[in-house]
């Protein structure tokens, strides 16, 4: 089976969703480029961003880009090279606390990832499953990030969900593939 061209991978905080994002990109072959939408705001962040560098090790191109997210996609995907977003939910947030339109951007990055050059994949958490957050900012936050999922998941060729280390197939479009009527 051929692989997937764009992928998102979804999954709640620590569920693995990086680790399974970062194996797909390194099984492709290609040249991996890690597209970082964070920044090391404070210790804590810093020591997670540290984790990612040492888990993926030597190889990797890393861009950073906490808020032009549709552009650096277009910029950074080619041919020959295989793009990793991590993570769309940190992005989400940059936005937020930006005051820049999630909606807008959302529809900046479905263009791109349609013109894309090269493989993408994107990771993303599930916000989806627990209760309603208690505060304004969280829920719109919250409700940003689930509509863009949704969004992005329409438009990649495979879905992936994370819990406890296991990937579960959601979405898995092959190409010339005949569609099953339900």
């Amino acid at each position: 089976m051929a692989a997937a061209r764009r992928v998102l991978v979804l999954g709640g905080q620590r569920s693995g969703k990086s680790a399974h994002a970062e194996a797909l990109v390194l099984a492709s072959g290609l040249a991996p480029v890690y597209l970082a939408t964070a920044a090391a705001g404070d210790r804590e962040m810093a020591e997670r961003i540290a984790l990612h560098r040492s888990r993926r090790g030597e190889g990797w191109r890393t861009v950073e880009e906490p808020l032009d997210l549709a552009s650096a996609i277009a910029r950074e995907s080619d041919a020959g090279y295989h793009v990793l977003v991590d993570c769309l939910t940190i992005w989400v947030s940059n936005l937020v606390l930006a005051n820049r339109s999630v909606d807008d951007e959302a529809s900046r990055l479905v263009a791109a990832l349609a013109e894309t050059g090269g493989p993408v994949v994107l990771v993303s958490g599930e916000v989806g499953l627990g209760v309603v957050p208690g505060d304004p900012l969280s829920r719109r936050f919250a409700d940003a990030l689930g509509m863009l999922n949704q969004r992005v998941a329409a438009a990649v060729d495979r879905v992936v969900l994370i819990a406890a280390g296991l990937p579960l197939v959601l979405k898995s479009e092959q190409p010339n593939s005949e569609a099953i009527e339900i």
